[in-house]
C-alpha cells in the first residue's frame, strides 16, 4: 500500500512538475488554470494538449502548449523559423470561424519557455487516436489507448474535413497545405475539427477571379517542424512546385486510406531524397489497383482512388465530397442535422425530434452521450421543444448506467422537474417514473420526483388525474413507505372524495386496490377501510371498488381483517350495499360471496377461540383439584408428624393424658376439615364429656427417668423380661384349643386380636413373633376381641382414627384369677370403672413387690417406647418385640386406648395356657426384685 502511494505520489509531482515547467511565466495562466496532460496535436504533434478551466467562468477549455525545450538542438535561425511557422498557423486558426474549424478561445500567448494558447475541449488529435502517441504523457491515457472509432464518427468526420475544406476553398480562398492526422483534432464531443494553418496559402488573385495560389519549393534543409508532412502531401508539391484545392483533396484521400488502414499512409517517403521518393509515388499511383485500396469500403472506394489520382484537375472537390452517397448514412445524416440545428425553427426541430427515437438504437452509446446528448439538453431552455426533446433524454438515460444519469442527465433534468407547462411534460415524467426512481439519488426523488406526481394528483385536469392514477400501481414499490403513507395516499383518497368524475373515483380505488400490498396491516385496518365508509356515491362500478379492496384486503395473506373488524365495521357495512338497487345479478354474487366467506371465518375463528377457552377452564379446573387434595394431604401429613413429635417431645408424662389431648386435637382438627352433622356433633360431645372424666382422675406418676438413646448389644430388663415369657410358653398344661384368626374380618372374634388400617400398605401380611403370635393388616377395618368394635376396653371415648382396642385374657389361666369368657366380656360393660388388678395380685401371691404394677409398668413403658418404637413404615419389629409386653400391660389393668404410639399398630396374641404358675412367680421375683 504504501509503494502505491508513493507511487501515485511521484507520479502527480512529475505531472505538476511538466506542467508548471510548461506555462510557467506564461501569460494564459493568469486567466485559466492548466490541468492534466491528454493528448498531442500539431505539426509533428508538437503541440501538447491539458485540461484547463477557465478562472472567471469556470468553463472548460483545451491549452496547447509548445515547450521551446524541443527545439533547443537547432539553431538560433531554425528556432526562429520553427517559433515563426507555429505562431503563424495559430493566428490563422485565430482569424477563423468555421464549426468545421477548432475554435479558438484565447490566443497565442508566448513566454521565455513555451507558446500557449486556449481552445474549445478537446479529445485528442487524430493522429493520437490511430496510433501515434509522440509527445503523450506516461503512463500513456487509457481513453486515448482504448480509443476505437465507430463507422459513424467515420463517416461522419471525414464529411466534417470535407466541409471545413469546402468552407476554406470556397469562402476563404485558402489552400490549407497540410491535412494530415496530426491537424485534425476530435473535441470532446466527438467532432472532427482542422488546425494546423502553418503552411496554408492565400490566394493572390481578387475574390471575383479564379483563385491563384503561390508556392514555395521543397527546402530539405529546413527543419522538419518548418514543411509539411511529405507523406500526405500531394506530388505536384515536390515534382512541380505548384498548388491548388485540388492539393488539399489529394492530401484528404491519404487521411481517408490511414483512417481505415489504422494510421498507416499509403506511401512512406524518404526525406532525404524526396524527389526520387515522389517519382516513384507517381508510378505507382497511376498503376492503383483495388488490392492496394482493400481496407477502404467499398462505397468509398472508387471515391478515395479518384482523389489519390495523380491529375489534379481528377479528382473531386470538397464541396462533390460532401455529396457522395457514402455520406449519405442514416447516423451521419442525424448527427449532421444536430450541428445545423440552431439553424433550424421549432417546426422542423419538433418534426426531427419525433424521429429521432428510431435512430438513437442504431447509434454508438459513446456517440449518443458526446454528440447527441449536449444538443438535446441544450433545447431544455426552450419550454415549446421540451415535449419533443424529453422522451429523447429519457431514452438515453435507459441506456446509461446510473452513475452517467446522474453526471451527465440529472442535472438538466433538474429545472424541468419543476415546470408545469406545458402539461405533456407531466405526462411524459409519469410514464418514465419508474425510470427516475430507480436511477435518482433519493434525496432527489423526495424533492423532486414525488412532488411532482403529488401535483398531478392535485392537477385540474381529469386526464392527467386519470393517468396519474393509472401509473402510481407500476412504481409504486419504488417509493419509500413514509413517502407513500404520509403525502401520497392522502392524496388519493382526497382525488376520490373531492372529484366529480366518476372515472377518477373508480380510478382512486383501484389504484389503492393495486398498492395494498405494499402497506402495512393496522394501517389499512385504521384508515384505508374506515376511509371506504366516507365514499357517497352508489355507483355500481364505485360499489364494485369498494368491494375489491374490502376482498383484497381480507384474502391477502400478509393483511387480513381481524374477526372484530368483521363483526363492527366490515359486514355492517358491506350487507347494505349489497342490496343497492343498482346492482346487477352478477354483482350482487359477488357481494354474497365475499359476505359468506367473511362469515364463515368469523364463526371459524371465534369458535375455535371458545373452544380453547373452554379446554383452559377445564384444565384449570382440574389444577384447582389437585391442588386442594395434596394440600389436604400435605395437612393431614403434617398433623401426623406433629403428633408423633409431640409423643416424643413428652416422655414420661401421662399416656392416658397425651392419648386423651391427642384425641382431641384430632378432632379439632376434623373439625376444621369439615362441618359436622348434627348426630356427630352430639356423639363428639358425649367424647369430650368422658374424656373430661378421665382427665379428672388420678394421673400415675412415672418416676422420673432419664431418656438415653439406645445403644447396640445393650441387655435390659425387656431382655430378660422377653427370655422368661418365651420359657413360659414351653410348659403348657391342658393346652386349650381356642380358635384364632389369621386375619382381620368384620366379624367378631374370640380371640386376642388388635387390628388396625395401615394408608401406606394395602395388602395383607402375616408376620409371626417369638409368641408364634399371629398378626394381620387389613386396610378397610378391623375387630376386636369378642366385644363390639364400638366399645372400649375402658369404656372411654375413642379418638377418631384411632384403632380400637379389646384385650381380653385366655381361658385357661388358672393360677390367676378366674377368668373365662364371660368375665372377660363383662367389664366392657362397666363405665368409668378403675382397673381391677386381682389378677396381678394372685400372680405374685402373698409376696408384694416393692413398687405397684402400675408404677412399674408406668416406669417400663417410657423404656419400652424409647428403645422399641421401630422406624416409621415397620410394623413387624413392634409387634414382634412388644407383644408380651402389651399383654402384661393388658393384664395388669393398663389400657393403651388413645395413645398416638400404639395407634398404626395392630397386635395379635394367641390363647397360651401357663402351666407352670410356681416357676413363673419365680421368675417375675427374680425380675422385680
Amino acid at each position: 500500500m504504501e509503494s502505491m502511494l508513493n507511487k501515485l505520489k511521484s507520479t502527480v509531482t512529475k505531472v505538476t512538475a511538466d506542467v508548471t515547467s510548461a506555462v510557467m511565466g506564461n501569460p494564459v495562466t493568469r486567466e485559466f488554470d492548466v490541468g492534466r496532460h491528454i493528448a498531442s496535436g500539431g505539426n509533428g504533434l508538437a503541440w501538447k494538449i491539458f485540461n484547463g478551466t477557465k478562472k472567471s467562468t469556470k468553463q472548460e477549455v483545451a491549452v496547447f502548449v509548445f515547450d521551446k525545450k524541443l527545439i533547443d538542438k537547432y539553431q538560433k535561425f531554425e528556432k526562429d523559423q520553427i517559433i515563426d511557422s507555429l505562431k503563424r498557423g495559430v493566428q490563422q486558426l485565430t482569424r477563423l470561424r468555421h464549426p468545421r474549424l477548432l475554435t479558438v478561445q484565447h490566443p497565442l500567448e508566448e513566454s521565455r519557455d513555451c507558446l500557449a494558447f486556449c481552445t474549445e475541449p478537446v479529445c485528442a488529435s487524430l493522429a493520437n487516436v490511430l496510433g501515434g502517441w509522440d509527445n503523450l504523457p506516461s503512463p500513456l491515457p487509457s481513453d486515448i489507448k482504448e480509443f476505437k472509432l465507430y463507422d459513424v464518427e467515420t463517416k461522419y468526420g471525414l464529411l466534417q474535413v470535407s466541409e471545413g475544406l469546402s468552407f476554406l476553398h470556397s469562402s476563404v480562398k485558402m489552400v490549407h497545405g497540410n491535412i494530415t492526422p496530426e491537424n485534425i483534432i476530435l473535441n470532446k464531443s466527438g467532432a472532427w475539427k482542422i488546425m494546423g494553418f502553418d503552411f496554408c496559402i492565400q490566394s493572390t488573385n481578387p475574390s471575383e477571379q479564379e483563385p491563384k495560389f503561390p508556392c514555395k519549393e521543397w527546402d530539405p534543409n529546413l527543419p522538419s517542424l518548418c514543411l509539411p508532412n511529405p507523406e500526405y502531401l500531394a506530388p505536384e508539391y515536390i515534382l512541380s512546385v505548384s498548388c491548388e484545392t485540388a492539393s488539399d483533396m489529394y492530401s484528404l484521400g491519404a487521411v481517408m486510406y490511414a483512417v481505415f488502414n489504422k494510421g498507416k499512409p499509403i506511401f512512406d517517403v524518404n526525406k532525404q531524397d524526396i524527389y526520387k521518393s515522389f517519382s516513384r509515388q507517381l508510378d505507382q499511383l497511376s498503376r492503383l489497383n483495388s488490392s492496394t485500396l482493400q481496407n477502404i469500403p467499398e462505397e468509398v472506394r472508387e471515391h478515395v482512388k479518384l482523389l489519390l489520382n495523380v491529375a489534379p484537375a481528377v479528382r473531386p472537390d470538397a464541396d462533390q465530397m460532401t455529396k457522395i452517397p457514402f455520406f449519405d448514412d442514416v447516423g451521419a445524416m442525424t448527427l449532421q442535422y444536430f450541428d445545423s440545428l440552431f439553424q433550424r425553427d421549432n417546426l422542423q426541430k419538433s418534426q426531427f425530434f419525433k424521429g429521432l427515437p428510431k435512430v438513437l438504437p442504431k447509434l454508438p452509446k459513446r456517440v449518443i452521450i458526446q454528440r447527441i446528448l449536449p444538443c438535446l439538453t441544450s433545447e431544455f431552455v426552450n419550454p415549446d421543444m421540451v415535449p419533443f426533446v424529453l422522451p429523447n433524454v429519457l431514452l438515453i438515460a435507459e441506456e446509461c448506467t446510473k452513475e452517467e444519469y446522474i453526471r451527465l442527465i440529472l442535472p438538466d433534468l433538474g429545472p424541468v422537474f419543476k415546470q408545469q407547462e406545458p402539461i405533456q411534460i407531466l405526462l411524459i415524467f409519469l410514464q418514465k417514473m419508474d425510470l427516475l426512481l430507480t436511477k435518482t439519488p433519493p434525496d432527489e426523488i423526495k424533492n423532486s420526483v414525488l412532488p411532482m406526481v403529488y401535483r398531478a394528483l392535485e392537477a385540474p385536469s381529469i386526464q392527467i388525474q386519470e393517468l396519474c392514477l393509472n401509473i402510481i400501481p407500476t412504481f409504486a414499490n419504488l417509493i419509500d413507505y413514509p413517502s407513500m403513507k404520509n403525502s401520497l395516499i392522502p392524496r388519493i383518497k382526497n382525488a376520490c372524495l373531492q372529484t366529480s368524475s366518476l372515472a377518477v373515483r373508480v380510478n382512486s380505488l383501484v389504484c389503492l386496490g393495486k398498492i395494498l400490498e405494499y402497506l402495512d396491516k393496522w394501517f389499512v385496518l385504521d384508515d384505508i377501510l374506515p376511509f371506504l365508509q366516507q365514499i357517497p356515491s352508489k355507483e355500481p362500478a364505485v360499489l364494485m371498488g369498494i368491494l375489491g379492496i374490502y376482498k383484497c384486503t381480507f384474502t391477502h395473506k400478509k393483511l387480513g381483517i381481524t374477526k372484530e373488524q368483521l363483526a363492527g365495521k366490515v359486514l355492517p357495512h358491506l350487507i347494505p350495499l349489497s342490496i343497492e338497487n343498482n346492482l346487477n345479478l352478477n354483482q350482487f354474487n359477488s357481494f354474497i360471496c365475499v359476505i359468506k366467506d367473511m362469515l364463515n371465518r368469523l364463526e371459524a375463528e371465534h369458535k375455535t377461540k371458545l373452544e380453547q377457552l373452554h379446554v383452559m377452564q377445564e384444565q384449570q379446573k382440574s389444577l384447582d383439584i389437585a391442588n386442594q387434595m395434596s394440600v389436604s394431604e400435605e395437612a393431614r401429613a403434617s398433623s401426623t408428624s406433629n403428633q408423633i413429635d409431640k409423643v416424643f417431645n413428652t416422655s414420661g408424662t401421662d399416656l392416658l393424658t397425651c392419648g386423651s389431648d391427642s384425641k382431641e386435637n384430632e378432632m379439632s382438627g376434623k373439625q376444621k376439615k369439615a362441618s359436622l352433622t348434627l348426630e356427630e356433633k352430639q356423639k363428639l360431645a358425649k367424647e369430650q364429656e368422658q374424656a373430661q372424666k378421665l382427665k379428672s382422675q388420678q394421673p400415675l406418676k412415672p418416676q422420673a427417668t432419664a431418656v438415653t438413646p439406645p445403644v447396640k448389644q445393650t441387655k435390659d430388663l425387656t431382655d430378660t423380661l422377653i427370655d422368661n415369657m418365651s420359657s413360659l410358653t414351653s410348659h403348657g398344661i391342658n393346652k386349650a384349643k381356642v380358635a384364632s384368626s389369621n386375619s382381620f374380618s368384620s366379624v367378631p372374634s374370640m380371640s386376642v386380636g388388635m387390628g388396625f388400617s395401615s394408608p401406606v400398605d394395602n395388602t395383607k401380611r402375616n408376620i409371626t413373633n417369638g409368641l408364634n403370635t399371629n398378626m394381620g393388616f387389613q386396610t378397610a377395618g378391623f375387630s376386636m376381641g369378642a366385644g363390639p368394635t364400638t366399645q372400649n376396653f375402658f369404656s372411654g371415648p375413642c379418638a377418631t382414627g384411632t384403632t380400637r382396642m379389646n384385650i381380653v385374657p385366655t381361658a385357661d389361666m388358672p393360677n390367676y384369677s378366674p377368668l373365662n369368657a364371660a368375665s372377660a366380656i363383662a367389664p366392657l360393660t362397666q363405665q368409668n370403672r378403675a382397673p381391677d388388678m386381682s389378677a396381678l395380685d394372685n400372680l405374685f401371691g402373698p409376696q408384694k413387690p416393692k413398687v405397684s404394677m402400675k408404677q412399674l409398668a408406668q416406669q417400663k413403658s417410657s423404656q419400652w417406647v424409647n428403645q422399641f418404637v421401630p422406624p416409621q413404615g415397620s410394623p413387624s419389629a413392634s409387634s414382634s418385640v412388644l407383644g408380651p409386653q402389651m399383654n402384661m400391660i393388658a393384664q395388669s389393668g393398663f389400657g393403651i386406648q388413645g395413645n398416638p404410639f400404639f395407634a398404626p399398630q395392630n397386635f395379635a396374641q394367641p390363647a397360651n395356657t401357663m402351666t407352670n404358675s410356681s416357676s413363673a412367680s419365680n421368675d417375675l421375683k427374680d425380675l422385680f426384685g
